[in-house]
């Protein structure tokens, strides 16, 4: 069972969200998105798996910091702004195959598991 966590070690959500993964016997591998963003077309697939919209994928406070709130960008220039400031993406996602979650709460890899 293949599990990836895009992970944020400062944030609790997703330290829990990855000792819950832990719990249950998954070794996942461990992705630190802020020091190694998706590139394009894995955010693309990444957001396809969740089976959201690239907009749903925001954190807000840091959206609008990063001028990613404006409702006149296209999906591809929010991917790339999100690629740019990957503090604008909501955290942890955690990827099994062709499934994804985002683990808020926690409780929703449970899932994927």
């Amino acid at each position: 069972m293949s599990v990836v966590i895009y992970h944020n070690p400062r944030c609790s959500k997703s330290r829990q969200t990855l000792q819950l993964i832990e719990e249950k016997g998954v070794e996942p591998e461990v992705i630190l998105y802020l020091e190694t963003p998706p590139a394009v077309e894995e955010l693309k697939d990444i957001i396809a798996k969740l089976g959201i919209s690239p907009r749903e994928l925001l954190r807000k406070k840091e959206a609008k910091e990063a001028g990613l709130n404006d409702d006149s960008l296209s999906d591809d220039e929010l991917i790339k702004g999100m690629i740019a400031n990957p503090r604008t993406i909501e955290r942890p996602i955690v990827v099994k195959e062709e499934k994804a979650v985002l683990g808020r709460p926690p409780e929703n890899v449970l899932d994927l598991l």
